[in-house]
């Protein structure tokens, strides 16, 4: 165990080195006190106060908080490099939605978005789908802000709106999405979502429906638990047994069946009543998706009032982790051929088992330093760590924390391992 006090986080210069383990299995080996590869401190395209991300210029105001880290990662689209466990999860949820919903001519009912840019207004982010101004999924502290108007989009429902407006009324997007978070195997800073959007008219929904052509989509009452309050009992219930019955469908088609699904209710802001799907897998309940009708106030701002709809949002590494028993979030960065190969399948639905690549034993260290008390959250560390030490640093816990009773500052002791 080593503890050392630094005065000055501003000058800290710490190689967080450890030899390679479960994590570092798609690097190369480093010594100890080595310094990172020099693309780990590229901040692609940072010149002076202007940023040049994916070949558009962003000026840098206070708001900017961006890591070189974070921006080696913009453009991988790991979720579209062919045979990549990631890519292997999109391409079965596609398959399957092809297949199964078909339109009127033949074609696909659901079009498919995966290259649309992670850089979105903060509007697009938060205002247009009903998240308030006050909500704390907003907080600098969580997100990563390009400037005062722009950020990487923190999930993949900022272009919900967007192609709504632009008249669709089903379809799939899918890419990277941004947030600031926690260093374990679980978490990481860049993940992938795929997101689903069905609207329904009132001859979509009530066609085939006893008495059908009675019903209405819409009506005056008061909201409650079971529905919003421009939308009929019938109407809501009608759209929440299609998403239900689309999502178990979906998740039989990539898990097989006899899997037992369970519903709980939960919140969101653009969706009401909205779900959680959790799955048991092997015995233990897991949360795969999260799920609801959406919020007639959104649809109607999107110029598609006369419809009614769903949506559902699911993490990529999430379903590739149960699915093919990969431990560590950070694996689906690795560039290491051992992982790579493992996934080169000639049938997108060939069941995968993850063989470990390393069995190093974890190399542990304490930092201590001093800071001041404002303006400071365990995310910038987080970022700093990140930074330096790349995905070779595979868990930062607080161990201690003392606040000085005179002096403004505090003193944090983590662990890094």
């Amino acid at each position: 165990m080593i503890c050392s006090t630094l005065r000055r986080v501003g000058h800290m210069h710490i190689y967080l080195v450890r030899k390679a383990s479960s994590v570092s299995k798609g690097h190369h080996q480093q010594t100890v006190g080595s310094r990172p590869a020099a693309s780990e401190f590229a901040a692609r395209g940072a010149s002076g106060n202007v940023l040049e991300l994916l070949g558009k210029s962003y000026p840098q105001d206070n708001y900017s908080n961006l890591s070189r880290k974070v921006l080696s990662r913009v453009g991988r689209n790991l979720h579209n490099q062919q045979h990549h466990p990631l890519w292997l999860i999109k391409e079965r949820v596609k398959e399957h939605f092809y297949q199964q919903y078909v339109g009127r001519f033949g074609t696909p009912l659901f079009s498919v978005y995966d290259d649309l840019s992670p850089v979105v207004t903060i509007w697009q982010n938060f205002d247009s789908l009903l998240i308030p101004a006050d909500h704390p999924s907003r907080k600098k502290g969580d997100n990563y802000y390009v400037n005062g108007t722009h950020m990487l989009r923190a999930h993949t429902s900022a272009h919900q709106w967007d192609l709504l407006h632009a008249g669709l009324d089903a379809f799939l997007v899918v890419g990277d999405v941004y947030r600031r978070d926690q260093i374990d195997s679980q978490h990481y800073p860049v993940f992938h979502q795929l997101e689903g959007v069905r609207l329904f008219s009132k001859h979509e929904l009530f066609t085939g429906i006893k008495d059908g052509e009675s019903l209405q989509l819409f009506e005056q009452s008061s909201r409650s638990a079971y529905k919003q309050e421009t939308h009929t009992m019938e109407a809501t219930k009608l759209v929440e047994f299609d998403l239900k019955q689309t999502l178990t469908r979906l998740v039989t088609h990539l898990f097989g069946d006899g899997l037992d699904i369970r519903w709980v209710d939960c919140y969101f802001p653009f969706t009401h009543p909205s779900f959680e799907m959790e799955i048991n897998f092997h015995g233990e309940w897991l949360e795969v998706l999260g799920c609801g009708v959406m919020e007639q106030q959104l649809v109607n701002s999107a110029g598609a009032q006369d419809q009614i709809g769903w949506a559902f949002g699911l993490g990529l590494e999430r379903l590739a982790m149960i699915l093919y028993d990969i431990p560590d979030i950070r694996l689906f960065w690795s560039e290491d051929e051992r992982f790579l190969k493992q996934f080169r399948v000639s049938d997108i639905n060939q069941k995968v088992k993850f063989q470990p690549l390393s069995k190093y034993p974890a190399v542990i260290n304490d930092i201590s330093f001093w800071l001041p008390s404002e303006n400071y959250t365990e995310n910038d560390f987080y970022d700093l760590v990140r930074t330096i030490g790349g995905d070779l640093v595979e868990k930062v816990e607080l161990i201690d924390k003392f606040e000085h009773p005179k002096l403004t500052v505090l003193n944090l002791c983590w662990m890094v391992g």
